[in-house]
């Protein structure tokens, strides 16, 4: 909390994201600010309690994982008061202090590789630094409330302030329903906004003692830059050595690690290299995690070739028949989105977590390898974009079919009209690496679900090495036009010990392929709900018409988030929170 400081506001925002960080927690303050930290402790388990206090009058709060820490450890000359990996953010901070605070604060922040956001405090320059890792692995969210700027990993947090009365932001809304996700940095909620990923942001206090933001700069943008030769004689293996090496940065731990399986390709491949990464970093080889709501569903399937095929301890859990309405509430309050299909994600944490506080995914492959489907019809998708958009009232609509969007600490430029991102394969992957795809629907899904049970998932997929590797390939290697997309990957699978049936599984939908019934029941009994909740939200009747689940995720969001928030309630059933918001 910059400006106006209240450490009770700031215990409560704790108490609320306590989920993120069950280990222990801390407060600090001066009279400028007050900073609150959760911990899940991974590294250095007992030496590395947040908020740090650096050696140059700074303190830091930092959320996520430097890989390199120690290479960063063994050339700073500092006085290191722990063996975490968090301390080199204040050790980058004091060589930049020290050479006079000339060069900017991306250049020394652009030195980290990990998946991080933190807030340092340099109380002789007066300034707080929010800065967050370049693909948006993990979150920072941020709003001004009654004088003062509130900023967390979740916005749950700012119901901690009396202040703060949460609305319904209705541009970013209909962007999130023609798109599919969040663009930008935007949420639901107006006035509440992300700090871009791969972005510095300097906060200071004007003479009034107001918070404002002083200046930003990026030191990462995401860019597919499609080179016009690649061949799987030639390159799979040094892709599959890319990979392997992600792998292996992201066993980095001194508590145990598990391997999130569904049986798709990309977390097979993270299965398939494990004991090769774990030789290398001498660590134990990660067991598995499967659910599914059914032994005969492909995923379960596919999940017991892959690991009885590697050798690999498996755990497996078929999901109750009951769990998904019983836990949707939570789902949507953890979310912090409209989504309801990915339930599997709460109880395949959970599982894990009873055994492991890391976990290894196969988010992010598909974004950089082109494996979902609308990439093969791009035409189809900017119809079916551009017909929701058309769907809605002009007066929400009309600034993107106009494109003058607001250019301003929200959106990135003034379009976000299908028709300018479309039109080929390495603009449209571009455009949802950078503007919302990736860092709000997919990455936050795994951020957001697995916290919700204080297990850290890590997305190998994402990093820095097999983003070089993968980013140059040519476009015929990533979406052929005959055969299976992800064709460069599938090369180099095919040079591990996974079987065909496997390397050369088609993608299938993660929520629906894993729990299609249970889904479609949830459909079927609470779709009548449908014509209600598009009455509720007039200038959006017939987008939601056409899409009942964002309709009923809507009127949760809406329940859980702005009414009244999950924390403060005791009735959780789906039928009292929507008719709630529809009375």
């Amino acid at each position: 909390m910059f400006a106006s400081p209240d450490e009770a506001v700031v215990q409560r925002m704790v108490r609320i994201l306590s989920h993120r960080g069950p280990d222990g927690n801390g407060i600090w303050s001066d009279s400028n600010l007050a900073l609150g930290h959760t911990r899940l402790s991974i590294v250095d388990l007992i030496g590395s309690s947040q908020p740090i206090i650096g050696a140059n009058n700074t303190v830091l709060i930092a959320n996520g994982e430097i890989y390199n820490h120690s290479g960063l450890r063994k050339r700073l000359n500092y006085p290191w008061k722990t063996s975490g990996d968090s301390e080199v953010i204040l050790a980058l901070h004091d060589k930049f202090i020290k050479n006079g605070g000339t060069e900017k604060h991306t250049d020394w922040v652009s030195e980290l590789n990990g998946m991080f956001s933190f807030a340092l405090w340099d109380a002789n320059r007066k300034e707080l630094i929010l800065a967050r890792d370049a693909l948006g692995i993990k979150p920072l969210v941020r709003c001004e409330v009654g004088g003062s700027l509130l900023f967390a990993s979740e916005m749950k947090a700012f119901h901690a302030h009396e202040s703060y009365h949460p609305q319904l932001d209705k541009l970013s809304l209909a962007l999130r329903l023609a798109w599919e996700y969040n663009l930008d940095s935007s949420t639901l909620i107006e006035g509440v906004h992300q700090v871009r990923p791969g972005t510095v942001e300097v906060w200071r206090l004007d003479d009034r003692s107001r918070p404002y933001l002083h200046s930003k700069g990026s030191f990462e943008r995401q860019s597919i830059n499609a080179q016009p030769e690649w061949s799987p004689a030639n390159n799979a293996q040094a892709l599959l050595e890319s990979f392997t090496v992600s792998v292996q940065e992201r066993l980095m731990a001194d508590v145990p690690v598990g391997i999130v399986l569904s049986g798709g390709l990309d977390s097979s491949l993270v299965a398939a290299v494990a004991s090769e990464a774990a030789a290398r970093e001498g660590k134990p080889v990660p067991a598995c995690w499967t659910v599914a709501e059914s032994e005969d569903n492909p995923d379960w399937i596919a999940a017991e070739s892959v690991a009885s095929s590697l050798n690999l301890v498996h755990h497996q859990k078929i999901m109750s028949e009951d769990s998904f309405v019983k836990d949707i509430p939570k789902l949507s309050w953890h979310g912090e989105d409209l989504d309801v299909s990915v339930l599997f994600f709460q109880p395949l944490f959970e599982q894990m977590r009873k055994q492991v506080k890391v976990g290894l995914c196969g988010q992010g492959a598909d974004e950089i390898h082109a494996g979902y489907p609308r990439y093969k019809s791009l035409e189809e998708h900017r119809k079916l974009v551009l017909s929701r958009l058309l769907s809605l009232d002009d007066s929400l609509s009309s600034d993107i079919i106009d494109r003058s969007l607001p250019k301003d600490s929200c959106y990135y430029s003034a379009s976000l009209h299908p028709n300018d991102h479309t039109s080929s394969l390495q603009r449209m992957l571009n455009f949802e690496l950078e503007r919302g795809q990736l860092s709000n629907f997919q990455l936050r899904l795994v951020d957001r679900h697995s916290m919700a049970h204080s297990l850290e998932v890590r997305v190998p997929f994402l990093g820095k090495f097999h983003r070089a590797e993968s980013y140059g390939l040519p476009d015929e290697w990533r979406l052929p036009k005959r055969g299976l997309e992800k064709a460069a990957l599938r090369s180099a699978a095919r040079l591990t010990a996974l079987p065909k049936s496997i390397t050369d599984r088609p993608k299938l939908p993660a929520g629906t392929a894993t729990s299609p019934n249970q889904l479609n029941s949830f459909l079927t009994e609470f779709g009548h709900f449908t014509n209600d909740l598009s009455r509720k939200y007039p200038g959006f009747s017939k987008v939601l018409q056409n899409q009942p689940d964002m309709a009923i995720g809507l009127g949760l969001f809406d329940a859980l988030h702005i009414i009244e928030p999950y924390h403060r309630r005791a009735n959780f059933s789906i039928e009292s929170l929507i008719e709630e918001v529809i009375s």
